[in-house]
């Protein structure tokens, strides 16, 4: 690897700055957040999180009460609505019988006791788990997305055929375990990903990591 993670980062930090990330006024929401957020855009979730406030269910024990068919109503505006209320609920009674709905028990945890428990939530995988864990409970566990994989891929840095827990690691061995820093470290990616690193007509020249990438352009899958 050409340049260290630590290089990567600084000089994504000299490019935007702080992100300021996940949006949420409390865990519970970020929360929710994390799981509705999954196929679609924050501010379809946004949509669906006012609903949720609209009706003064932004609580645990409320929203686990909440009817199967009312909840998929009020979430609606996130997309695959039916699905996502089925998460959304198992993910609730989980909290609510597990640790009597107390975001401060489950995140009082040993971390990887509590990622296995939120890994056997039916719906909850690793990116949802850890985007929990990290950005509710402030927990030092490295969040890996698309934009996470396409950007280190093209560089060279990690095969196109890494798997999730092994993109994590690559960023858990070489960076000090510190939550605020993984929170900065992936809100960085994404801004990239989104903006640069698309995946079409990806904008390279213009990329904080251009002179980063390897001879010839960004590597493609062979797939």
């Amino acid at each position: 690897m050409h340049a260290t993670l630590g290089e990567i980062y600084q000089r994504l930090w000299d490019a935007f700055g702080p992100q300021h990330w996940w949006p949420g006024e409390s865990p519970f929401e970020v929360m929710i957040g994390a799981v509705l957020v999954q196929n679609t855009n924050w501010q379809n979730v946004k949509r669906a999180i006012a609903n949720l406030r609209q009706a003064d269910l932004l609580e645990p024990h409320a929203l686990y009460a909440v009817p199967l068919e009312e909840l998929e109503s009020l979430i609606r505006p996130a997309g695959y609505f039916r699905i996502k209320a089925r998460r959304l609920h198992n993910l609730l009674k989980f909290l609510v019988e597990r640790y009597g709905g107390s975001l401060e028990a489950m995140f009082r945890t040993d971390l990887q006791t509590l990622r296995a428990e939120l890994l056997a939530v039916p719906g909850i995988g690793p990116e949802t788990a850890d985007s929990i864990l990290l950005y509710a409970g402030g927990l030092p566990i490295f969040v890996v997305d698309t934009y996470t994989h396409r950007i280190f891929a093209r560089h060279g840095w990690i095969d196109f055929d890494a798997d999730y827990h092994a993109i994590q690691d690559h960023f858990q061995s070489g960076l000090p375990s510190d939550a605020s820093l993984y929170n900065e470290y992936h809100a960085l990616l994404v801004n990239l990903g989104k903006h640069y690193c698309r995946k079409t007509k990806p904008k390279c020249p213009e990329c904080p990591l251009f002179e980063l990438l390897p001879e010839g352009g960004p590597l493609e899958s062979e797939n």
